[in-house]
C-alpha cells in the first residue's frame, strides 16, 4: 500500500543502519529518481549487504528550502529494502498527487530523506504511544490513514490528539478509533542528505 506523507522532518530514536548503509540507500534514491527523470530504468545497484536486503517498508521524503516537494511510501515490507527505497524515491518525484512530477532541472535543489520503517504492532489506545518514537496506522473498513513519528513531534500533539488525528487522516471522526479500528503503531529510522 502506497500511502502519501503530510509532514516531514524529525530526529528518531531508532537506531540500526551504519552511516554506509544510510548512504548507500540516500544513493540509490538519488540515481533512481536521475534515472526517471531521463525516462530510464534504475542502474544495476548490486546490492549484496543482507541488512539492506532485508525486507522493510520505507517513506521518501523530497524537500526543497524546507518544503514538502513529495513523499510516498510503503509500510508493508514486500520487497528488500533497498529496492523499496528505489521505488519509493521514484513514486515521490514523480506520482506524489499533491504536486506536480519533479523537473530534471529541481534534481539539484531537492533533499532527499529515508525513514525506514520497524514492523508493526496492533496497540489498543494512546497510552501505549510514546510521542516522538512511534508513528501510527488506524485501519476501519474501507478507511486507512498513517502519520509518521515525527509528524505529532512536529505539531506538539500529545498521544491522544496523535491518535485523534490519525482518525482524521483516515477520514473517520476523531473519536473513531474507539469502536470497529485496529491500530497498529511503528518506529522509524529516518536520515537523509545534508542540508535544510
Amino acid at each position: 500500500m502506497d500511502v502519501t506523507r503530510d509532514s516531514q522532518k524529525a530526529s528518531s530514536k531508532v537506531a540500526g543502519l551504519t552511516a554506509a548503509q544510510r548512504e548507500t540507500l540516500l544513493a540509490i534514491a538519488r540515481q533512481s529518481i536521475a534515472a526517471a527523470l531521463e525516462g530510464k530504468e534504475p542502474p544495476e545497484f548490486g546490492v549484496e549487504d543482507p541488512v539492506l536486503k532485508e525486507e522493510r517498508g520505507c517513506f521518501v521524503t523530497l524537500t526543497q528550502n524546507g518544503a514538502l516537494r513529495g513523499c510516498i511510501g510503503f509500510i508493508q515490507a514486500m520487497e528488500p529494502l533497498w529496492q523499496t527505497v528505489s521505488k519509493m524515491a521514484r513514486k515521490a518525484a514523480l506520482n506524489d498527487p499533491r504536486f506536480c512530477p519533479l523537473g530534471v532541472e529541481e534534481l539539484n535543489e531537492t533533499r532527499i530523506e529515508v525513514s525506514v520503517l520497524s514492523p508493526m504492532r496492533i496497540i489498543s489506545g494512546a497510552s501505549e504511544i510514546e510521542v516522538g518514537v512511534h508513528g501510527l496506522w488506524l485501519t476501519r473498513g474501507g478507511f486507512s490513514g498513517l502519520l509518521l513519528p515525527q509528524v505529532a513531534s512536529e505539531h506538539d500533539w500529545d498521544s491522544q490528539t496523535f491518535l485523534e488525528q490519525t482518525c482524521v487522516k483516515a477520514g473517520l471522526p476523531p473519536n473513531g478509533w474507539r469502536e470497529g479500528c485496529e491500530i497498529r503503531s511503528f518506529s522509524a529510522e529516518i536520515f537523509s542528505e545534508p542540508g535544510d
